[in-house]
This record gives C-alpha cells, sequence and structure tokens, in this order.
C-alpha cells in the first residue's frame, strides 16, 4: 500500500507541491481586491497577522496528522482518535468536502481554457464585450472543453505523488512565478500605475472594521488550502526525515507572495488605463473580476502596446491563471483518490477510475448551472436570492464548511490526540522545535483563540450567506 500511495521526492517537491494546491483563483484576483477596498496595505497587515498566528499552527497540525498516520484525512481522525466513530465521521467530512469543491472549480477552469482559446484566435475584443460571459457560460460546447480539462487532471493523476502531482509543481510552479514577475514588471511601467500602486501600498486604517477583519482571516484561510484535507494527505506523502515547521513556513511565503505580487499586477494595470476607477465598484467575485472585467482592462492596453500586444498580454495572463487552477484542482481531487486507494484498498487506477466516474456525475449539473439548465440554474433559494446548483455547491463546501473543518482539527488536536502527541511530530525532523517559542504559542492558542476565531467566522459565514 505505501507503494500505492507514493511519497514526494524531496522536501522542495512537498514544498511546491502544497504551495501549487494553495495558490489559486483567491490569490490571484480577490486578494488584491480585497485589499484595494480594505485599506490596502492595512488589510495586508491584518492579512499577515491571521496567516502567521492562525493559519500556520492549523497548517502545521494538519501536515503532522497526515505524516503520523501516513492515512488520508478519514484514516488520520480514526487512528490518531482510537477509532472514534464521531472522529471517522468528521474525517468524511474532510473528503466529501474538496470533492464537491473540485466540482465547482473544475467549472471555473473550463471557463478558462475556453478564453484561452478564444484569446488565441484573436478575440480579445469579443471577450470584452458586456454579454459574452453569459454567453459563454451558457454554450453547449462547454461540454467538450470539460472533458478535455478532466482527461487532462486524470493522466497527470495516474502519474502518482512523485510522476504526477510533484512533477506538475515542479514544471508549473516556477513557471507561475516568472510569468507574474514579468507581467508585473510591464504593467508597472504604464503611465498612471503610481495610482494603483498607491491603492493597493498606502495603508487606511479608518477602513478596518469587523467584516474586513473577519474577511482577511477567510482570505487567508482558504488560500492556503486549510479545511480541505489536502495537507492532511500532502503530510501522509512528507518524508518522516523532513522538519515540519520550517516546509510549512516556505508554503506560507510562496502562497502570500504570490497574492501579494498580484495586487502589484492587477490594481495597477486597473488604474493605469481609468485613473478615476472607484475600487468599491470592482467586485470581490474571483470569477466576475476575471471574466468580466479584466478583458475590458487588457482591451484598453491597445493604446500603448497595440492590438496584438494587448491580446498577448491577456493571454499569458489567462495562462497564469489557469495554471494556478490547474495545480489546486490537481491537488483537491487527489484527496478522494487517497481515501479510495486506503480506506478502499483499491489500485490507484481503480480509485481513479471512480473519482472521474463522480466527478463527471456532479460536474455535468454544475457546468449546466449558468444557463444551459433552467432547472440548475434557478435550483433553490435561500438568503432572499435564487441559487444556482453552482451557487449551493459554492456557498456550502467552499464558504461553509471550510472554517468548520479547521475548528474540528483544532480542538482534535488540542484535545484527542493532545498538544504531547502533535509536539512529538513536530520534533521528528527538528530539533529545536522542542521548548521553542513557536511549540508554547501552539500549546495555548490551538485549543484555545484560534478554534475560537474560526467557530466564529463559520457561525459568521453562516449568518451572512443563509440569512441575509
Amino acid at each position: 500500500m505505501s507503494l500505492e500511495r507514493g511519497q514526494f521526492s524531496s522536501k522542495l517537491g512537498f514544498i511546491l507541491a502544497a504551495a501549487g494546491s494553495a495558490v489559486g483563483l483567491g490569490n490571484l484576483v480577490a486578494f488584491p481586491v480585497m485589499a484595494s477596498k480594505n485599506g490596502g496595505a492595512a488589510f495586508l497587515i491584518v492579512y499577515l497577522f491571521f496567516v502567521l498566528f492562525l493559519c500556520y499552527p492549523v497548517m502545521m497540525a494538519e501536515i503532522a496528522m497526515g505524516r503520523r498516520t501516513q492515512r488520508n484525512p478519514v484514516g488520520a481522525f480514526a487512528e490518531l482518535s482510537g477509532g472514534s466513530r464521531f472522529w471517522h465521521s468528521v474525517g468524511k467530512l474532510a473528503i466529501i468536502t474538496p470533492f464537491m469543491i473540485a466540482v465547482f472549480y473544475t467549472v471555473i477552469t473550463v471557463w478558462l481554457v475556453v478564453y484561452i482559446e478564444r484569446l488565441l484566435v484573436g478575440d480579445l475584443s469579443v471577450l470584452a464585450e458586456e454579454s459574452t460571459f453569459g454567453e459563454v457560460v451558457a454554450e453547449p460546447d462547454l461540454f467538450v472543453y470539460l472533458f478535455l480539462l478532466l482527461g487532462l487532471v486524470f493522466f497527470i493523476l495516474l502519474g502518482g505523488v512523485k510522476g504526477g502531482i510533484e512533477k506538475l509543481a515542479r514544471v508549473l510552479m516556477p513557471a507561475l512565478a516568472i510569468m507574474l514577475i514579468i507581467l508585473t514588471l510591464f504593467v508597472l511601467t504604464l503611465d498612471n500605475a503610481s495610482a494603483g500602486i498607491a491603492y493597493y501600498l498606502v495603508p487606511d486604517f479608518s477602513k478596518i472594521n469587523l467584516s474586513v477583519i473577519n474577511g482577511a482571516l477567510s482570505q487567508a484561510f482558504f488560500s492556503l488550502s486549510l479545511g480541505m484535507g489536502i495537507l492532511i494527505t500532502y503530510g501522509s506523502y512528507f518524508s518522516r526525515e523532513d522538519n515540519i515547521p520550517s516546509s510549512t513556513r516556505m508554503v506560507a511565503i510562496a502562497d502570500t507572495s504570490i497574492a501579494f505580487f498580484a495586487g502589484l499586477l492587477i490594481l495597477p494595470a486597473i488604474f493605469a488605463f481609468d485613473p478615476n476607477t472607484n475600487t468599491d465598484e470592482l467586485s470581490t467575485s474571483s470569477v466576475g473580476l476575471i471574466f468580466s472585467f479584466l478583458p475590458k482592462i487588457f482591451l484598453s492596453m491597445q493604446v500603448a502596446v497595440g492590438y496584438v500586444g494587448a491580446t498577448i498580454v491577456a493571454t499569458l495572463f489567462f495562462i497564469l491563471v489557469f495554471f494556478a487552477a490547474l495545480t489546486s484542482l490537481v491537488s483537491i481531487v487527489e484527496i478522494p483518490i487517497a481515501y479510495l486507494i486506503d480506506e478502499w484498498c483499491v489500485s490507484r487506477r481503480r480509485a481513479i477510475a471512480i473519482q472521474a466516474t463522480a466527478l463527471t456525475i456532479f460536474t455535468i449539473p454544475a457546468t449546466m448551472s449558468l444557463g444551459i439548465s433552467d432547472f440548475f440554474t434557478n435550483f433553490t433559494s435561500y438568503g432572499g436570492l435564487t441559487r444556482s446548483f453552482f451557487d449551493v455547491v459554492s456557498n456550502v463546501f467552499y464558504e461553509t464548511i471550510l472554517p468548520f473543518v479547521g475548528f474540528t482539527v483544532c480542538i482534535f488536536c488540542a484535545y484527542r490526540w493532545k498538544m504531547s502527541g502533535l509536539s512529538s511530530e513536530l520534533v521528528i525532523g527538528d530539533d529545536e522545535f522542542e521548548g521553542s517559542l513557536l511549540q508554547k504559542y501552539l500549546n495555548f492558542a490551538l485549543g484555545t483563540v484560534i478554534p475560537l476565531v474560526l467557530f466564529v467566522v463559520f457561525v459568521s459565514t453562516v449568518n451572512q450567506i443563509y440569512f441575509a
């Protein structure tokens, strides 16, 4: 079974793979807009505080659970709890959640593929039109792209941990970073880009309130792939000779750096071509900004670099976002596969076949949820709004359950596995952890402050989404 599950070839392989799972649409789009709307550098300071003092400890806990047990979230919770049925059920929640997140993430990635294809044939002006996104998401042709994407994802996963996940991360993560830096440097040379930099980096603490604080924590938590079972599963592929605290720190730094540089790309680009932009009108929705707003910004670049130049920049950006989405999608889909291998004792190939079938069945109605099918487009209603099937999947599993799973991880490590068990795992590969300030902080916060904050975020999210 250990050969079936595989292992990362090195510490760097783990860091790149974990960073690949963390870096996604939220880093590249939602983060810079949230920062611009909520105090610029003031929001960034709050965000970094949460990454350091709340998310970093939870990341270490999840990775330690996986490495100690060498199992998926269900197996990890079950083994460390002594076979408790309750904690076994909690582990299942950490399997169902990434599966359902993969459903809506697949649909968004399909849209990215369509936009890239349109850009390659020179249709930037068409993509910049108001009606285009609504037409794209309602096209039956989406299913062709959907099946091609699913084929690519599962082909990568057939390569296993080293030959699939790690190999993909080793290629795409450096490529993503290089493309992001090149695009950022280009945008910063444009006239009026300084206005976007000012909106992004000049702190305005007057905009910081409880809603902004809640948003910063949610963004940090979601951005680092917490509560999805990804880090527990990746921890099970992590060598027992390597250092969990330092590796986790590198993943957090890489993820936060990508988000920061994305801000230096998007905000200056917006203000360079529309100095009168009102940031309050910018949507924090990754979907709305990527597909409806940014094509207009890229089209406006033709004034400076011509239509072909603007199309090249737009193409590079959408490929950049596609890389981020693909690495995240592969990571998310791996979680149920690891569960099938560990708990059902099936081969990796069969586990992938089962997962591919299940994901296809759920992704089809999600793809039909924005105009193709009236039934799935107007699936239900809550919070005073009509919701599509796509909305329900996103709201329930991405927005709501993630902080709750993070809360259960904290409670489990602090009171069921015990902090002594967690510390004994973290000290392996890091002799300096024993007696350090980090250990003392972890012993204090993981069972008190951190779960309390996550529970408040969970309740706040439920109240906001379902009860308006």
